[in-house]
């Protein structure tokens, strides 16, 4: 009697196309939601944000060059190498983005004059601070969670940039409309960034 040979493991895995960043099938939504629901547990802080994303971005990046299913421990360890007085610093950025995008809608239900031409200029301010945060936490080593960096990346690649730009858009109106899916948003956003990132140029 004759043994049929196991298959390897992850054999039966569809291979990538040419071109396709990140595997398809239930196992990329099941990762983006492990990666969101960890982002949002590491973010809790308010100043581990930057780190928080950044990890989340090199989870997504390990595992499209892998193949290996992402794992909680290998998230924990990638937020480990990334938690630092420049990351912390850095974390102070996301609060004050906040309080500019209150202080726009405040000034929105404001009687004061120039109110409806400033208004729109801080919520694109506001915007363009949220894709090159983005793009500064998706870099690769050595430009890792550098804002001037992620700024370069934005302006060289607009069209990227403006994918992101939509990302975040949307994210927003989710998180306005169902706030219960907030813990789950840096998950999508985390993975447009690194997607962009993937397929852009290094400039």
């Amino acid at each position: 009697m004759t043994h049929t040979p196991l298959a390897p493991r992850g054999a039966g895995r569809r291979r990538r196309e040419p071109g396709e960043v990140f595997g398809g099938g239930f196992s990329l939504f099941a990762d983006m939601l492990l990666v969101g629901l960890l982002t949002s547990v590491a973010c809790l802080p308010v100043v581990t944000a930057p780190a928080a994303f950044s990890a989340a971005s090199a989870t997504l990046r390990g595992t499209a060059r892998s193949g290996v299913q992402i794992s909680v421990r290998g998230y924990a360890g990638e937020l480990r190498a990334r938690l630092g007085g420049r990351s912390l610093v850095a974390g102070l950025v996301p609060p004050l983005v906040a309080l500019l995008l209150f202080l726009d809608s405040r000034l929105l239900g404001s009687g004061l004059p120039g109110a409806r031409v400033l208004a729109p200029v801080l919520l694109l301010l506001g915007l363009g601070a949220a894709v090159v945060g983005l793009r500064a936490t998706a870099l690769e080593e050595p430009h890792r969670l550098s804002a001037r960096e992620g700024l370069v990346r934005s302006l060289a690649d607009p069209r990227g940039s403006l994918l992101l730009a939509g990302a975040v858009v949307l994210a927003v109106l989710l998180a306005w409309a169902m706030p219960m899916l907030v813990p789950l948003l840096p998950g999508p956003l985390a993975f447009a960034a690194t997607a962009v990132d993937l397929r852009s140029p290094t400039p």
